[in-house]
């Protein structure tokens, strides 16, 4: 096993959430406990590409808040995607703000959304060789 980190976003709606980064993202869902009609509650990985994150109902009792109950994000999230632009665009489709336009910046072609559950993605690509070389 190699050692990783996976952000696990906390969100009101969680079945709604799943597939809205489904149909936004491409995302494909690799991992399910619940998420039913009997057990509403959900958790759920997802997958973009070779990138994985986890997505669950929130859950006060156990300290876990969505940014709605706390009236904003502490984290922003990076997507890199071969196609921003359209990314964006399906987002905004389905419901996301666009909080900054895709354009060229630092040598990124980046943007940035708020997602219906109020967690924000940059989503760009690098325009020159990643990381930079340091010589």
């Amino acid at each position: 096993m190699q050692t990783s980190v996976s952000p696990e976003l906390s969100v009101r709606r969680g079945r709604e959430a799943v597939e809205f980064y489904k149909g936004a993202f491409g995302a494909v869902e690799v991992y399910r406990v619940a998420g039913t009609e009997a057990n509403p509650d959900v958790v759920s990985q997802l997958a973009v590409g070779n990138a994985s994150f986890w997505v669950s109902d929130e859950s006060p009792e156990h300290a876990n808040f969505s940014p709605e109950s706390l009236g904003g994000s502490t984290v922003r999230l990076l997507l890199v995607v071969e196609d921003p632009r359209g990314v964006v665009e399906r987002a905004v489709a389905l419901g996301a703000k666009e909080v900054s336009p895709v354009e060229e910046q630092h040598r990124w072609l980046l943007g940035r959304i708020e997602d219906p559950y109020g967690h924000h993605w940059e989503i760009g690509k690098p325009l020159i060789e990643w990381p930079p070389s340091h010589a």
